[in-house]
């Protein structure tokens, strides 16, 4: 029996017994719905502070000074801005900013008359200023003109302006230049020329200068000689400043070898020693370029006698500007074209008797 003033509570086993149905199911619903207001209330303060973190900074402060992370996640009705990005680099350049076009002057243009008055007052120049400037005899000088004339024919290269050309012939016993003045629809005229020397034969490594026609383009930008000695003490390509013109890379006949074996030279136009070999022109003695005297030399640069297309590259390419002389007169008549001709039997090469002996040049 209970004692007085206790109330009698049913004993129950906590592991053996059940509860009853209805109980259980009231705990269960009691859980899942304090469960629920805590997600609610978490959820409520998460979406509340997002903003508060987001303005707490205004633009272009510095960095947080509190160690706390702040969430990343996005969440509704938060604004997240979008990462930042490096701009292309691949856009095109704008058409306002692109370079503008070049603009390259025409070739002087002049007419047949005054062509012919300009090459009669460069000729009397030549012949006043040019060392063994010659006019020829008329046998001679119809040799050039045909001879010219074929090889710019071959070539498919017509002649659109009235234009000096300078015609090299190689045969042994001329080795001479002429400036021919060519004419698009008239007959040619000769002016008159110098001895030159052109690639000679029977010595190891000398190319017998090639025929053809070869254009002084701007493709090809010459240069200047330095004046500096071989170890003969020979200037080889003429005194310092002398002019070089460059005619490229051209296929030339071994001169030591009687197979007709060719093989690949430079192509040039320069002065020689003055001093030493200057009094040799007039006979082959060149490893295949073409040697002038100093004077023609002189008179073809300040007269631009074959610097057309140099002359209308100056006007864009401070290269040209640079190579070309300063006080330049270029004549209106200036050319691009250098006709190598023989006007003898073909040039054979001679074997080199001491090739094997020759050190390399």
């Amino acid at each position: 029996m209970p004692n007085a003033g206790q109330v009698s509570v049913p004993s129950r086993s906590v592991c053996c017994s059940e509860p009853e149905d209805g109980a259980l199911k009231m705990r269960d619903v009691s859980r899942l719905t304090r469960f629920a207001v805590l997600l609610c209330a978490s959820t409520t303060m998460v979406v509340g502070l997002t903003p508060l973190a987001a303005c707490a900074r205004p633009d272009g402060a510095g960095p947080e000074l509190s160690t706390h992370q702040p969430d990343t996640t996005p969440s509704l009705g938060a604004s997240v801005p979008p990462p930042a990005s490096n701009p292309p680099t691949d856009t095109p350049p704008r058409p306002d900013l692109a370079p503008p076009p070049l603009d390259i002057p025409d070739l002087p243009v002049v007419s047949d008359e005054a062509a012919r008055e300009e090459a009669s007052r460069l000729a009397v120049l030549m012949k006043h200023t040019v060392k063994g400037f010659s006019t020829y005899t008329p046998e001679r000088r119809r040799a050039f003109l045909t001879l010219a004339k074929d090889e710019v024919t071959q070539a498919n290269m017509p002649i659109a302006r009235p234009q000096l050309i300078m015609v090299v012939d190689r045969n042994e016993q001329i080795q001479h230049l002429d400036y021919v003045l060519a004419l698009p629809d008239a007959p040619w005229e000769s002016l008159g020329g110098t001895p030159v020397s052109t690639g000679t034969t029977g010595r190891k490594y000398y190319y017998i200068t090639p025929i053809g026609v070869f254009q002084n383009t701007a493709d090809r930008l010459g240069y200047r000689a330095e004046g500096t000695k071989n170890k003969n003490g020979i200037r080889g390509i003429g005194a310092k400043g002398s002019r070089v013109w460059d005619m490229g890379w051209q296929t030339a006949m071994k001169g030591w070898l009687p197979r007709h074996e060719t093989g690949q030279i430079r192509l040039e136009i320069h002065a020689t020693d003055p001093q030493f070999l200057e009094w040799r022109l007039g006979h082959p003695a060149s490893e295949g370029c073409i040697r002038i005297p100093a004077t023609m030399n002189k008179f073809m640069d300040h007269y631009g006698l074959i610097d057309a297309l140099y002359e209308q590259a100056a006007s864009y390419d401070p290269r040209f500007q640079a190579l070309l002389p300063k006080d330049r007169q270029p004549t209106p008549i200036a050319g691009d074209l250098v006709v190598v001709v023989d006007s003898g039997p073909l040039t054979e090469p001679k074997i080199d008797p001491i090739a094997d002996k020759r050190p390399l040049p």
